[in-house]
Parts: structure tokens; C-alpha cells; sequence
């Protein structure tokens, strides 16, 4: 990665936090650090699970029980065993954090009007569309994507989803029995690979790998959350299986889909592949398209 492309992140980021005021220890002019006004935010006034609250901010077990800590000594929050499991816990806001908690977003407000307010109308409408695709990008930044067991309840949950929505989305709906059959063994090694992609902890799209032996790899059950697509994580599912592929030795990715799955056919073509003849005989599909495999030389 280029030093420049370096250098222009680490400025980035030191004039936001400069800009916002995340280095002082008086956030918002209130007496706490960002960290403990941002998690009394996010606790919200329905309170939450504190396992969930660490997933959604992306910390560790030890720095959350300190700010929960902190937040127990101002009196703000009042930690809780969560359900009928003693190891779960849940932290709902006292009277005098939620009060604190509005007054976290009404100064919040007048950040972002203090922002915007030296700006004229063009230079506004700049800085909150760049603020909007900064967002996008970090958010796509933050997917991470790992081989799972097929048969996780997240893994389910995905290839539910994927089901439900071809059925509605083809023309005589999805059969499942009359389908090419794929099984969960098929997705597990040494026979495929389950891919599950993951946003804040959060299940948002998943792809297959199917080592027929023999014969070309395939990709299988490939779907992306609706509130994860744009942000390039079909390509970056298609561009994971392909590497998982080579390693298991296949020179050749092979996948048919329906033709009502324009955005898939349109991503598969930028993707390098190729639409090829009928290779099998799965009856929802009308197209069939062919990648061949080539190792990537090492950035230099």
C-alpha cells in the first residue's frame, strides 16, 4: 500500500478527532471521555445486553466493564443479570442518565450544526455527501469474512434468507425439490467451503464453495443483506471463494443463476466471468458462466 494513501488516512484522522473533540477528557463539555458518552448513548432508553453493546462498538470485555464501572459511580446506569442465564447481563439507564443521555444529543445536535454552520450552502452539501461515502466505505471496511460450519445458527439464518428471497424473486418461484441438490456436507471441507460475511458481529452475507472432484468448483448460495449491499461485498464474497478455490487446486469457478437476478449477472460479468453453455441441468437457471483461475503474482 502506497506511504501517501498512509499518510492521507493518519491526517484524515487526526483532524476529525481534532475536530470533534474526541482528545479531550470533557466530551461535549460534560465530565467523561468520549467512550463513556458514547456507551451511555448506545445503552438507549430500553437499555441492552451488555455482550451485545460490546459487539456493536467492537470492544473488548475489560474496557466495557471499566466505562460500565465509571458510568455505576456518576449513578447514570444500573448493571443487571439479563434472563434466566446468571453469566448474561443488562445495564438499563437510572432516571438521571437518561436525563444526561438527552443532553448528550441535544449538544450532539449543536456539534454538527457548529460543523456545518462556517460552511456556505455548495461546501455543506460537499462535506456531508463526502461524510455519507466515508461512512459507506469504513462500514465496508469493517466486514470481515471467515469459513463457518453450515450449520450455525447464523449460517441458517443466511441460507433462509437466501431461499426466501429467490423464491420471491423468480418468475415460478424456488422449488427446493427439484433443485440440484447441495447438502451441508457438500459445504464443509474437504468438500466445500461455507463463507460467512459479518458487520459488527452482525451475519450479512454468506457464499459457497462447491470441489466437485473432477470437475470445475462451483459457487453456490452467494446473497448479501439488503442493508449491506453497496458496499462491495458480492465481490469481495466472489473474490474469497476464488482464493479459497485455487488453494484447493480448481482452475476453473463455474455458477448458474436465474435470469431475474440482473444485479448477480451484472456483478458476475465485472467479476471476470463469462457466460459459457448449460453445464448442468438445474432447472431455475437460464444462465451459466465460467472463470478460469489464475494465480495472482504478489504485490510488489
Amino acid at each position: 500500500m502506497a506511504s501517501q494513501a498512509i499518510r492521507r488516512v493518519r491526517s484524515f484522522n487526526r483532524t476529525v478527532t481534532e475536530r470533534v473533540g474526541v482528545l479531550s477528557d470533557h466530551f461535549l463539555d460534560r465530565p467523561r471521555p468520549l467512550a463513556e458518552s458514547r456507551l451511555l448513548w448506545e445503552i438507549g432508553r430500553e437499555g441492552a445486553d451488555v455482550r451485545a453493546l460490546r459487539a456493536r462498538l467492537s470492544l473488548d470485555s475489560g474496557y466495557v466493564s471499566r466505562l460500565l464501572r465509571a458510568l455505576e459511580s456518576q449513578r447514570l446506569v444500573v448493571v443487571e443479570k439479563g434472563g434466566g442465564d446468571g453469566r448474561l447481563r443488562r445495564v438499563r439507564l437510572t432516571g438521571k442518565g437518561s436525563r444526561e443521555r438527552l443532553l448528550i444529543d441535544r449538544r450532539s445536535d449543536a456539534l454538527a450544526r457548529g460543523l456545518l454552520r462556517p460552511l456556505d450552502e455548495s461546501q455543506q452539501s460537499r462535506l456531508l455527501a463526502a461524510m455519507h461515502e466515508v461512512e459507506r466505505l469504513l462500514n465496508a471496511s469493517l466486514v470481515e469474512v471467515a469459513v463457518e460450519d453450515p450449520d450455525t445458527p447464523d449460517a441458517r439464518w443466511l441460507l433462509a434468507q437466501y431461499f426466501a428471497e429467490i423464491d420471491r424473486r423468480f418468475e415460478n418461484g424456488f422449488d427446493p425439490k427439484v433443485a440440484r441438490q447441495m447438502r451441508a456436507r457438500d459445504m464443509r471441507p474437504p468438500n466445500g467451503r461455507f463463507l460467512v460475511a459479518r458487520l459488527r458481529d452482525r451475519a450479512v452475507g454468506c457464499a459457497a464453495l462447491w470441489l466437485l472432484p473432477g470437475q470445475p468448483a462451483e459457487v453456490k448460495r452467494m446473497w448479501v443483506a439488503p442493508e449491506a449491499r453497496g458496499l462491495g461485498l458480492g465481490r469481495r464474497l466472489l473474490a474469497e471463494i476464488e482464493t479459497r478455490a485455487l488453494k484447493a487446486g480448481a482452475k476453473v469457478l463455474h455458477l448458474d443463476t436465474n435470469r431475474s437476478l440482473v444485479e448477480a449477472i451484472a456483478l458476475y460479468q465485472r467479476c471476470g466471468f463469462v457466460e459459457v453453455p448449460a453445464f448442468n441441468d438445474e432447472p431455475h437457471a437460464q444462465h451459466w458462466f465460467e472463470k478460469k483461475l489464475r494465480r495472482r503474482l504478489p504485490a510488489r
